[in-house]
């Protein structure tokens, strides 16, 4: 349920929360001031208003905890994509200086690119990642891996290019689980349930008052719509509307063979 919230598109993003918090708040008045629960609920007249901050302070708590996890999540992210990159391109600027021939290494590395940014990348967004990319990388290990490397351009250089390759494999599997994480849905669950718990708090402490009522759970409505809302745009780093882009890695296909 919270995936496929998540995976809508930003206007959809946005009126799920609209409907649920002001479909909640349309909700509150009628049973506070309409029959026949009308008598009922005002029944319940007398709560103070510092009642309902402790769960406003509790969903405060835990939206703030969310929205840095995924903050994290998106610069672990932005690092892996790089940091992939940089060292991809390590082994070719290496690879390029070597006396010996490399290239195989150099080939093994394009087609490791192209699998990236034509098979992983579109594969990330289903949280799953690409045999073929898996295979290709492995080729490009086996290739750098080649014992004569180091007896024809010297162990220094064999060394330098396992390092960057290797680097490069432990980037990509950060990369892959931070997008195939989704460890944060029952924290998105909970953070919306204590917004509308909150809703109902506000509404208990304004039972005589229907104007200060429907403006006090509006104003709160809004709020949440809007942090909610942004937040959420931003939960998948690979994608929606802030996605990072590949083209870290796909600049690697413009470096000569």
């Amino acid at each position: 349920m919270i995936r496929a919230w998540l995976d809508l598109p930003p206007a959809g993003i946005f009126a799920v929360l609209f409907i649920l918090y002001f479909g909640m708040t349309l909700l509150l008045a009628a049973m506070t001031f309409c029959r026949p629960l009308k008598k009922p609920v005002q029944s319940l007249n007398g709560v103070v208003a510092p009642f309902f901050s402790g769960i406003a302070i509790l969903f405060a708590l835990l939206t703030g905890f969310l929205a840095n996890d995924v903050a994290v999540r998106g610069r672990l992210a932005y690092s892996a994509v790089h940091t992939e990159a940089g060292e991809l391109r390590n082994v070719h600027t290496l690879s390029v200086a070597s006396a010996s021939d490399m290239r195989t290494i150099r080939a093994a590395l394009k087609t490791y690119v192209n699998s990236v940014v034509a098979e992983e990348w579109p594969a990330m967004d289903d949280m799953r990642s690409s045999p073929n990319t898996a295979a290709a990388y492995d080729n490009l290990l086996h290739e750098v891996s080649v014992p004569s490397i180091a007896k024809d351009s010297g162990q220094a250089v064999h060394s330098a290019l396992l390092t960057a390759t290797v680097r490069a494999g432990t980037a990509r599997n950060d990369r892959l689980a931070l997008a195939g994480d989704h460890t944060n849905d029952l924290k998105w669950l909970v953070v919306i349930v204590l917004g509308l718990l909150t809703q109902v708090g506000i509404a208990l402490a304004h039972l005589e008052k229907p104007r200060a009522f429907l403006a006090s759970l509006s104003v709160f409505a809004c709020a949440a719509i809007v942090a909610l809302g942004i937040i959420a745009l931003q939960e998948y780093p690979f994608d929606g509307t802030f996605q990072i882009s590949p083209d870290p890695i796909k600049a690697l296909l413009t470096l000569s063979d």
